[in-house]
């Protein structure tokens, strides 16, 4: 059985009130991020209509995002390490709402491509940071709750897209994602103080089973000894698995990608739907994703990772088909809740099974690939439909999910691998324990020898007397 059937529930490992609060915490800069990009991708349409941008032009103005995140994805793993992945969180979730007001002021594709690469520089940050302190998080509870901070990002996104598509007919883009940044900030600034709550990144540390034992001592800067923790160190194989999880979530990231990106447009354009019920069409997908990955932490516990990722592969594969290639506004929609349930769970197993293996770096890795392929698939859909058509382009959603279902069930052995390495890990600091308790004890018992010894001189003394 996989480690995530085994480390237990909230009923029988009770949850601190400080986990608690940064579980919260966490969750709401969650929402935050699908919110923000959910604002964006529904006013797509109209920004593309305003710079007079082709298919391929607004393909190529969304490669800008792509570029903008994978560079910062890496560079936010360094930032994690140095300065803590909640910090790290607080600053990105500033300076994402305040990008985001940037793109409706534009009216080239030019300076649309330049204001979206700091767009997605804001995107790609906040989403490595946050996860890393999700990874934390799950090994502190020993409960498997990534999906439920996913789902966070789902229902931000639901809700975002919903109020996109109520507004896309009355309201212009430049007030609509205005009055996101003025929100997203206000979000931000009640939600920071608690994760940077003095002592709240040490809490993680002492609350997490998984965390590597302290192997050299140093002083803090108010000169009080601490201990401080090796950083995660990936080797050949460690970094093949990272690259693989990062391949699951990059094929499953591309099909968000792709239906926050183009799902509107083909409603809009291919079925001829009303511009509200097509932006409508994220929000489908979102509420969809919202309740897969609400019940992501029993599936995970009932039936394993392996299971759900095949399985979530195959449900989303069908469901494209059928959002892609369907005649009618209805059954498009209905094809692309399916493929949000699919989809639902596969990218935060991915992410937190490369996150459990080498930490934030891990992190880092998976999430750039994973969000890579959110991020430069619409562009390459953009190149496939101006080739051949939207519908067909979609069709490559299906494609990848499929491809991430067997690439799951190829590494179902990795399972296992990981519960022995974490109990060999748990097994050498539980064991380094009882070596140290056996020394105590061992010197213990040798002054209690002593002490006996030196007593029995002093009896036979006064007896000679």
């Amino acid at each position: 059985m996989p480690l995530l059937n085994k480390i237990g529930t909230s009923a029988s490992r009770p949850t601190s009130p400080g986990l608690r609060r940064l579980r919260v915490a966490l969750t709401v800069f969650f929402a935050l991020d699908g919110f923000v990009f959910a604002g964006w991708v529904v006013r797509i349409p109209a920004i593309k209509e305003q710079t007079g941008a082709s298919a391929s032009e607004l393909g190529l103005a969304l490669l800008a995002v792509s570029a903008g995140a994978v560079i910062t994805m890496t560079l936010t793993g360094r930032l994690c390490r140095r300065y803590g992945s909640l910090q790290t969180t607080v600053a990105c979730g500033v300076l994402l709402p305040l990008s985001v007001a940037l793109p409706p002021l534009t009216e080239s594709v030019l300076v649309l491509g330049l204001v979206l690469l700091l767009f997605g520089a804001a995107y790609g940050g906040i989403s490595v940071a946050m996860n890393s302190a999700a990874v934390d998080l799950v090994a502190a509870l020993r409960r498997p709750v990534m999906p439920s901070f996913h789902a966070a990002f789902s229902l931000g996104g639901m809700i975002g897209a919903g109020l996109g598509g109520l507004v896309a007919g009355s309201l212009s883009p430049t007030p609509h994602l205005l009055g996101i940044t003025v929100v997203g900030l206000a979000i931000t600034a009640v939600t920071a103080p608690a994760l940077l709550r003095h002592g709240a990144a040490d809490q993680l540390r002492a609350h997490s089973p998984a965390a590597p034992v302290p192997t050299e001592h140093a002083t803090d800067r108010a000169g009080n000894g601490g201990s401080r923790r090796a950083p995660h160190r990936m080797d050949r194989r460690t970094r093949g698995l990272v690259l693989v999880f990062g391949l699951i979530a990059l094929c499953t990231a591309y099909g968000e990608g792709a239906i926050a990106d183009w799902g509107p447009l083909h409603l809009e354009q291919d079925l001829h739907a009303h511009p509200g019920v097509a932006a409508a069409s994220y929000s489908c997908f979102a509420f969809a994703m919202t309740i897969g990955r609400l019940s992501g932490t029993t599936l995970l516990e009932r039936l394993g990772r392996t299971r759900t990722v095949v399985g979530g592969g195959v449900t989303a594969c069908a469901g494209m088909l059928l959002g892609a290639l369907a005649p009618s506004t209805g059954l498009a929609l209905a094809g692309f809740a399916v493929t949000g349930l699919g989809l639902a769970n596969i990218f935060p197993v991915a992410v937190e099974r490369a996150g459990a293996l080498a930490g934030p770096g891990g992190v880092a890795a998976a999430s750039t690939l994973g969000y890579g392929g959110m991020l430069v698939g619409p562009p390459l859909i953009g190149f496939m439909a101006d080739w051949y058509s939207l519908p067909a382009a979609l069709t490559s959603v299906a494609l990848l999910a499929a491809v991430a279902a067997v690439i799951g069930f190829a590494t179902r052995h990795t399972e296992r691998t990981d519960e022995t390495g974490r109990t060999d890990e748990t097994g050498r600091a539980v064991g380094a324990g009882r070596v140290e308790e056996a020394g105590r004890a061992h010197e213990t018992g040798r002054a209690d020898e002593t002490a006996h010894a030196a007593q029995m001189q002093r009896t036979d003394r006064t007896e000679s007397v």
